[in-house]
């Protein structure tokens, strides 16, 4: 069982890895077309959501103990999964900076 739980997880590893390589291209062959980028976001942040908000939380431990587990699991790998909105106050410093430069 073992052996299958780690298969499974190097499975995942290399689909993740694809996934991150495929949004890498893409947001690669957008750079410079803003319009695009958001666009790529965007789609990022709704996929993040419809994760979160289905699968992951009929998948949620139904007991102390499996919450405990994944609990313990979460702090030791990083905290929660979070898509970070850029704050329009920084946006706007940013499009100053590069309106002085002009």
């Amino acid at each position: 069982m073992s052996n299958n739980k780690n298969s499974e997880s190097e499975q995942l590893t290399e689909k993740l890895q694809v996934i991150t390589a495929a949004v890498k291209d893409s947001a690669q062959a957008c750079q410079g077309d803003v319009t695009a980028l958001l666009a790529l976001l965007r789609q990022l942040e709704k996929l993040h959501r419809e994760i979160r908000d289905g699968i992951f939380q009929d998948s949620l431990p139904d007991n102390r103990q499996r919450l405990y587990s994944l609990l313990k699991d979460i702090e030791s790998e990083g905290g929660w999964p979070y898509i970070e909105r850029m704050r329009l106050q920084a946006f706007l410093v940013k499009v100053e900076e590069e309106n002085s430069v002009i």
